[in-house]
């Protein structure tokens, strides 16, 4: 089956924080940015709470570390409280996905009227008058590169999609050294959380050249360093690698979005109370095969692109 051809005359739009500091230790250079604000509001996980000394911070900072894996509605609504009664002009995510998520809508919705149910969709938003600095622990959801939160609704078990330019980051932070301590079962499923984002994009229905550039790099940096991540957790190459893999990921995210796997593996997540890199790894090798007759040449350069080796047909994918 042929491939479509892709015109680059499809209009997209691609949003990237307008300051990324990477390598190791770069989370001291947000103390730097940080200063300038004298109230932080920082929203992290328990095992992430600790990072919060190694930025430096000046002033008051309240950190918020009460937030479940996949938060919902009633978390992110404490979250919300927590923060007007502080009232930070700095919101800065600390953790995996779900931290950077709900530091976003904080950003955006403490000092609005506006309610997360109000801007569910696209460009709801009204507007941020605060700054808003993205820290990954994890290297999987590229939550640091992008303009959307997703919040479970309880009632429905559904994933609620806020996406706003106003939730881009100031700036974001990628540094190894914050990945170590991280599982290797973690760690896996991560990874493949990231490949996930940069495989469906380059297989969707959407697939734009731009996009297409970042896919390839990030599905070529999981095929050379998540495994020896996996194995090895102080590998600071292989963790700076994934960093990246995963902010590519991230940017695949904005102008083109995931596909099937992810849309499988949301309902998978929330309803067996998986986390959403394992539901993901879960999903993903299947949701390749099933598409490898509809892409074959994109799906064999991406065996390619991760060293692996298939035969024909979709068991071998």
């Amino acid at each position: 089956m042929a491939e479509p051809e892709l015109s680059v005359a499809r209009p997209i739009t691609l949003l990237q924080p307008p300051r990324l500091e990477i390598g190791t230790g770069a989370i001291r250079r947000l103390g730097e940015f940080a200063n300038r604000f004298s109230r932080t509001f920082v929203v992290a996980m328990g095992p992430t709470a600790p990072y919060v000394e190694r930025i430096g911070l000046a002033g008051a900072v309240e950190t918020y570390w009460d937030l479940p894996p996949e938060p919902d509605l009633p978390s992110v609504e404490a979250v919300l409280q927590a923060a007007r009664a502080f009232r930070p002009d700095l919101v800065i995510g600390l953790g995996g996905g779900s931290a950077m998520d709900v530091a976003k809508l904080v950003a955006v919705l403490w000092d609005s009227e506006q309610t997360i149910r109000d801007v569910v969709g696209s460009g709801k938003v009204s507007g941020r008058r605060i700054g808003l600095a993205q820290v990954p622990t994890t290297s999987g959801t590229g939550s640091e590169a992008g303009t959307r939160a997703l919040v479970t609704d309880p009632a429905t078990l559904a994933k609620l999609a806020v996406e706003s330019p106003h939730m881009l980051a100031d700036i974001a932070i990628l540094d190894p050294e914050l990945t170590y301590s991280v599982p290797a079962a973690v760690t896996a499923a991560t990874g493949i959380d990231a490949l996930a984002h940069c495989v469906e994009a380059f297989t969707n229905i959407k697939a734009h050249p731009l996009i297409d550039g970042y896919a390839r790099l990030g599905i070529e940096l999981v095929g050379r360093y998540l495994a020896r991540a996996v194995a090895n957790g102080s590998d600071a190459e292989a963790r700076a690698g994934m960093m990246l893999a995963s902010y590519y990921g991230g940017l695949c995210l904005g102008p083109v979005n995931t596909a099937a796997g992810h849309a499988l593996a949301y309902p998978l997540g929330t309803r067996l109370k998986l986390p959403h890199g394992l539901a993901n790894a879960i999903i993903f090798p299947h949701v390749l095969a099933f598409n490898a007759p509809a892409r074959p040449e994109r799906t064999q350069e991406i065996v390619d692109r991760l060293g692996l080796s298939a035969g024909e047909g979709t068991q071998a994918v």
